[in-house]
């Protein structure tokens, strides 16, 4: 499958290594619209790299990160917003912000050369999402009707309980959505674990 890697500096975006405030925000937001050009074929990874930016306020990040999370999956679906080399305080600022809200955010570390590392959810997921979640991942790729099939004893649900919630999953960003004839699989996003 061919991944398009498109990467968006913080620093150099905001102009700023302190990122606060609403207007800030949403100013950011605008500008981090324009960086995309649309739907494609081929899944796209948006990497938001906050490399040297110290502070980002919960306020800053709602209306830019998260706003901008939810308008790009709303509109295109084979996009997927990650945070990368978000310092200790970006991530406390962000558990402040998600967790109240059980939201979530998919975090990773870049190499030199871009490739992501060390990924990583931030905030919390309901117990039934957390649980799928970690099934798409320890198999790689899958559907609904596998996962009924395969965990029957272990979380005993209907095919469509399973869909909703890798629907819900892939709505927040954390898997890959691939339209596979009249049904859709699933895949984790390939951030190098």
């Amino acid at each position: 499958m061919i991944v398009r890697n498109i990467y968006i500096n913080m620093l150099n975006l905001a102009e700023n290594n302190v990122l606060a405030g609403a207007l800030q925000g949403r100013k950011t937001l605008g500008l981090l619209l324009e960086h995309m050009e649309g739907e494609t074929m081929h899944p796209q990874m948006v990497y938001l790299d906050f490399k040297g930016t110290e502070v980002a306020t919960a306020s800053f990040l709602r209306e830019s990160i998260l706003e901008f999370r939810n308008i790009v999956r709303r509109r295109w679906v084979n996009c997927y917003p990650v945070l990368a080399n978000a310092s200790d305080s970006v991530i406390e600022e962000l558990l402040i912000l998600l967790e109240p809200r059980r939201d979530v955010l998919m975090l990773c570390g870049l190499d030199e050369e871009g490739n992501p590392h060390s990924s990583r959810l931030v905030g919390a997921l309901d117990p039934k999402q957390s649980i799928t979640f970690d099934l798409v991942k320890k198999l790689g790729e899958t559907d609904a009707k596998e996962l009924m099939r395969k965990f029957k004893e272990f979380e005993n649900v209907r095919q469509t309980a399973w869909n909703n919630r890798l629907a819900s999953l892939s709505r927040l960003g954390l898997l890959m959505e691939l339209s596979q004839g009249r049904g859709k699989r699933y895949r984790p996003l390939p951030l190098g674990g």
